[in-house]
Parts: structure tokens; sequence; C-alpha cells
């Protein structure tokens, strides 16, 4: 009979929890952690880029083994961004290693327009939140997203980590390698959310880790901040 009632006790516990992501058409994984690059100053190989070069509607962010550059990965097609001879450089193979890698398969988006007070880098972070709440989308399990549109601005890095060196920060890691500020330009944005991968895949500011490129494709690296044009559409894994 004991064995009776805390069967039904787990059952009735299990029905009642959120169910993750992974009942939708994706689920994330990652391949590193934040605070190994950080404290253990591991950075790395990780992840084999090749291994991922059939899979389908592959979305991808991360850097590369030594950081040695920025990846992104959308919709299976990769951009990614190194420094060389001090200017930037964007690779369309698979042919690369990631010291972190965060990453999804999605076939299928739903897209909402963002209204046009949405301006931050934090009124994005919580209309993120709210919208894939509203629509459905689990949002104590991470989950990718998609920006798209005309960026007022938008503030970038790209990572050249100097051979060597064993003191890690973020800040550090900004200044590394190349970076700027561009305006008025059409991107195309990968995030990934969560709020309980703080040191993984997110730093402790944000539940948001985001990768961006230019339409055009001369630019791409880590976002670091932005100013959103009107507009603008933010698309979310389909949770039907």
């Amino acid at each position: 009979m004991k064995h009776k009632i805390l069967t039904m006790t787990l059952f009735a516990a299990f029905s009642c929890a959120t169910p993750p992501n992974t009942d939708d058409n994706f689920k994330v994984e990652h391949r590193g952690a934040l605070k190994n690059i950080m404290h253990k100053g591991d950075i790395s190989a990780q992840a084999d880029l090749t291994d991922f070069k059939n899979t389908q509607h592959f979305y991808a962010l991360g850097a590369m083994e030594n950081l040695k550059g920025e990846i992104l990965i959308l919709d299976s097609k990769p951009f990614i961004s190194s420094v060389q001879d001090q200017e930037l450089a964007i690779s369309n193979s698979f042919d690369h290693k990631a010291a972190l890698l965060v990453y999804a398969s999605v076939d299928k988006w739903t897209s909402f327009t963002i209204p046009d007070n949405i301006s931050t880098y934090e009124d994005l972070e919580k209309y993120v939140e709210q919208t894939a709440e509203e629509s459905g989308v689990n949002i104590d399990e991470p989950f990718p997203f998609l920006i798209e549109g005309q960026v007022n601005s938008f503030d970038w890095h790209v990572i050249n980590w100097k051979d060597g060196d064993t003191a890690h920060s973020h800040e550090k890691h900004i200044n590394s390698g190349l970076r700027g500020t561009l305006t008025d330009q059409a991107v195309e944005i990968l995030g990934f959310y969560s709020n309980s991968h703080h040191a993984i895949f997110t730093h402790h500011t944000t539940n948001m880790h985001l990768h961006i490129k230019t339409a055009d494709s001369k630019t791409s690296g880590h976002l670091d901040g932005l100013t959103l044009g009107q507009g603008m559409t933010l698309k979310l894994p389909n949770s039907n």
C-alpha cells in the first residue's frame, strides 16, 4: 500500500512539473562553460564544428578554441569571425573548433513584430521573456531566438586572446581583439535565453547571449549592446 501511495505521489509531482522544451521542435545543448574559461583558464577545444556539418536547421554561437574568434551559425551556415592582420575576417567553413558552443536545431519559427517602444538591450530581454512565455515556450528551460531588421546602432567585438595570458575578465575579452559600433544596419541576431545558465553560457548580469551579423555579411561577432530600430522582428521556435 505504501508503494502505491509513493508511486501516485511521484506521478502527481511529475505531472505538475513544467515540461522541458525538448517536447517542442528543439533542444538547447552546450559544450564548454564560461566559468571554466574565466576561472580555470580553460580555452581548449570542447567541440568540433565539423560534427554538425550535416545537421539541418542548425543554429549556434560561441567562442573559438583558444579564444581566437567568434562563432555564429544560422540555419546551418557558419559565419566564423576572427582577427587576421588587425582586420576582421569571416569564414563560412565548419573547419573550426569551439571553446564554448551553445546550439539547437530549429526548423520552424513563429514571427512577432517588436513594438517600437522596445529599444534597449534591457527592453529586448524583457520582451523576449514575456513573448516566449505567452507563446507557450517554457522560459525555465533555455531556448533560442532570432532578431531581424534594421537596428539604429549596435556594439560588437571579436575576441583575439593573447597567447599565454591566463588572467581572464569580461572587459579584457572585449578589448583583446576588434570592436566597434555600427549604425543604421540591417542585421540578423541569434540569441539564447536562459535564467539558469549564468556562468555557463550567459554572464551573471543577463539571461541572454547574442551574436550578430550584418545582412551584407561584412561584420559578424559578439553583440555587446544595441538600439533597436522600428518594425524589427522576433522569431521564436514554433511550440505547436
